[in-house]
């Protein structure tokens, strides 16, 4: 297979996992695919080399939040956070509503704490998964989650009987192998 066709092979098997990290990462449509596009363009062309390893999946992970990270230390500080979130007309059950909350809450999370978050309970991946995508030790991602989940709690406290107990043993790695 060419170079071209294995990299559109690999493009057409996982942009939708891809671009749905990167939507959870961002909380923008088009930054989202500004990431996606970013990452791919880096892939592509050092694609002779990475066509070799073993989890593409995993290394296009790691460089979309590695890309990510990058991007939020540039933009610094003088971001202003939005007012607060509008009043809601429907109830906190509402699935929509709660999503929007959600949302709104994980923008207000540090970068890393976010990306822990979405690897690590919206893919559902282990603590040792997230460690190797992010590059840093398994007590990390547990520190990072641990902070961004009582983060999640005190900004949107509707949300915290939905949000994962750290301590809960079913979430733990050995209950998940």
């Amino acid at each position: 297979m060419d170079r071209d066709a294995s990299f559109r092979a690999f493009v057409d098997a996982h942009q939708h996992s891809l671009l749905r990290l990167a939507y959870l990462l961002t909380g923008e449509t088009h930054r989202a695919e500004d990431l996606l596009q970013s990452v791919l363009v880096r892939m592509i062309g050092r694609w002779p080399k990475l066509h070799h390893i073993d989890n593409l999946d995993a290394y296009a992970r790691k460089a979309m939040v590695n890309q990510y990270i990058s991007w939020r230390r540039r933009r610094g500080s003088n971001e202003t956070p939005s007012a607060d979130p509008p009043d809601r007309a429907y109830s906190t059950e509402d699935s929509a509503v709660l999503r929007v909350v959600l949302h709104q809450a994980l923008m207000r999370l540090t970068p890393k704490q976010r990306a822990v978050i979405v690897l690590r309970f919206y893919e559902d991946r282990t603590e040792r998964d997230v460690a190797d995508l992010l590059g840093c030790s398994v007590g990390t991602v547990k520190s990072q989650a641990h902070h961004a989940l009582a983060r999640l709690r005190s900004l949107a406290p509707e949300l915290a009987p939905r949000l994962p107990a750290l301590d809960d043993p079913a979430r733990s790695e050995g209950a998940r192998r």
